[in-house]
């Protein structure tokens, strides 16, 4: 019988193991049918029923054969099995009534197959379109509602809100600096800190808020039925303070994680739901630039001042593969003798439509867009490469390049100035990494160890702005630095504030107690030079000597630095270069 089945359904177009298995079900089948007409009685039929359902249970569910190969396959079985009845019947000399009998009970037994391997298969189609349809709605990592979703729902939250004329409110959370912890940690341990974060925001937000994740480092939670004691500003607040318990992830030193996350506020109803949602985008990029770590309610006029900052970032993107970058260098001074000692490397941006654009006009948007990084590194390869030529002119003069906070937050940042260094060709000694005391107080462990191995290669390292900060004396000697850089605004004040002047002499004495060198930042009149030099200040740099200056007019500073010195003349401060080469600050 087996082998008449076999034989009725052709060449196989099945795996060998499903074809094992429906040979063995025909054989099973054969002998329940058998049992059957033996007059075992109805629990053999049930029984064999049983074994049916989740043989075609399972077929349908592995997609292992289609339902039209498995009612084939029955119809053949009913057809190799009443064949054998017929044969069986006419050598037995079985009646014709008999006979009929067993073949009524074999198409009985058909039909509650094909009845199961219909409900079956349909059981299966349901849950696959229910699984489908919830996968084309949900996120698969956070299986949170994804963005479809989202529009969907907040179509609803408004469609309500018009007719009620009830508050809602949507809230775009994104993470802070969620890049970086990817990059530095792997991608698995990024999605494992989005899942733990997805728990994490769900469990603080209310019954009647929902929480989607729109992908990558994005959440966001649509509100309605808002009250005074229940606004969108509570619960943002609700959401920053739900991100300040550490997050336990895999593989972590210490085995766990800070994370702050930027929120955006929408809280006008617009016509449709995309608008919404963009209203609130563009609030949390606001929050980003106003500092991170915050949340932002979004006002009509951020739109306009949104689309300007994307336009310069796209600017910035194209400006370092343009070359539009440049720098200048702008002269320190011995302040004993008034002889160079080294240039400080300042970054300008020749804007194709904007001329020169200034650094606090586009540093700020470097650091929140990250494109800091790979300018950093420009930077330092750049001023290495000009020191190095300089030197090898015979100016013995140092490089001092000022360092981002992001910059820091990576090991690559020791890499880099490490090739800085080999490509260039610059003694390490003549170079001086300027930092200031908030970078450093940002995560003194880790900046701890970085500058450590910085200073292992003979950089210098020198705090910039300082007094402006939080750097204590036991910072000062942990951190090991070799140049304190008073602030400017100090140096402003000192020939007509005590308080300045005090602040000044505590600084200058400070670094003479710890052996560290001591410049003032700003010098700009005589009075300042001759009180800085009294106080025994080591050196100085300011528009009294020169302003940033191109390497055509640094390189005539120096000249003529050089020529005072050999003709045993003392540099005046205000023999300062002239021509077109200058560009001020």
């Amino acid at each position: 019988m087996l082998g008449l089945t076999v034989a009725r359904t052709g060449r196989s177009r099945l795996d060998a193991e499903v074809q094992e298995r429906f040979e063995r079900f025909n054989k099973s089948s054969t002998i329940s049918l058998g049992r059957w007409l033996s007059g075992e009685g109805p629990e053999l039929a049930r029984q064999a029923g049983k074994e049916t359902w989740l043989f075609y249970g399972e077929l349908a569910a592995r997609g292992a054969a289609s339902q039209q190969e498995v009612t084939t396959r029955c119809l053949c079985w009913r057809d190799a099995v009443a064949e054998v009845l017929r044969q069986s019947a006419a050598r037995l000399d079985v009646s014709h009534e008999t006979l009929s009998q067993a073949l009524n009970t074999l198409q009985l037994s058909l039909e509650y197959s094909l009845i199961r391997i219909a409900k079956s298969f349909d059981t299966e189609r349901q849950r696959t379109h229910e699984e489908l349809a919830f996968m084309a709605t949900h996120d698969a990592l956070t299986g949170l509602p994804n963005r479809t979703l989202i529009l969907d729902r907040t179509e609803q939250m408004l469609t309500r809100a018009r007719r009620h004329k009830t508050p809602v409110a949507v809230l775009l959370v994104d993470i802070d600096n969620f890049k970086s912890i990817n990059e530095t940690l792997s991608h698995g341990a990024g999605d494992e800190l989005l899942l733990s974060l997805a728990k994490r925001l769900d469990g603080v937000i209310r019954d009647t808020d929902a929480l989607g994740h729109l992908g990558g480092d994005e959440f966001v939670v649509i509100a309605e039925e808002l009250s005074p004691s229940e606004g969108p500003v509570l619960i943002a607040e609700r959401l920053q303070e739900a991100l300040t318990e550490p997050f336990t992830l895999p593989g972590l030193p210490e085995n766990h994680l800070t994370v702050t996350a930027s929120i955006g506020i929408a809280t006008t109803a617009r016509a449709s739901a995309e608008e919404f949602l963009h209203d609130a985008d563009i609030a949390m990029h606001q929050a980003k630039w106003n500092g991170k770590n915050r949340y932002v309610v979004f006002e009509s006029g951020m739109q306009d001042a949104v689309q300007s900052r994307m336009k310069s970032e796209m600017d910035l993107r194209n400006a370092l593969t343009n070359d539009e970058f440049f720098l200048l260098y702008q002269p320190t001074l011995d302040l004993r003798d008034m002889s160079p000692t080294g240039v400080e490397a300042l970054i300008r941006w020749r804007h194709p439509t904007r001329a020169i654009v200034l650094p606090d006009d586009f540093i700020p948007l470097l650091e929140a867009s990250g494109l800091i990084i790979e300018v950093g590194k420009w930077v330092l390869e750049e001023a290495c490469r000009q020191g190095a030529s300089w030197r090898a002119a015979g100016y013995p003069i140092g490089m001092a390049v000022n360092v981002s906070g992001r910059q820091l937050d990576t090991d690559a940042f020791v890499a880099d100035v490490q090739n800085a260094l080999s490509k260039s060709g610059l003694d390490a000694s003549a170079l001086t990494l300027e930092i200031t005391e908030t970078t450093l107080m940002r995560n003194v462990e880790e900046t701890t160890r970085r500058l450590t191995a910085i200073r292992e290669l003979g950089v210098r390292i020198a705090i910039d702005d300082f007094g402006t900060g939080y750097s204590s004396l036991a910072h000062l000697q942990q951190f090991r630095v070799d140049a304190l850089k008073i602030d400017r605004s100090f140096i402003a004040r000192i020939t007509e504030s005590s308080e300045s002047k005090t602040l000044v002499h505590t600084l200058v004495q400070l670094g003479k107690a710890l052996s560290i060198e001591t410049l003032a930042e700003g010098i700009e009149q005589q009075q300042e030079l001759s009180m800085l030099q009294a106080e025994q200040c080591d050196s100085g740099q300011g528009f009294l000597f020169a302003q940033p200056l191109d390497v055509v007019a640094a390189e005539t500073f120096l000249q003529a630095s050089a020529s005072s010195a050999a003709a045993g003349l003392p540099r005046s401060p205000a023999q300062r270069p002239s021509g077109g080469h200058r560009v001020g600050v």
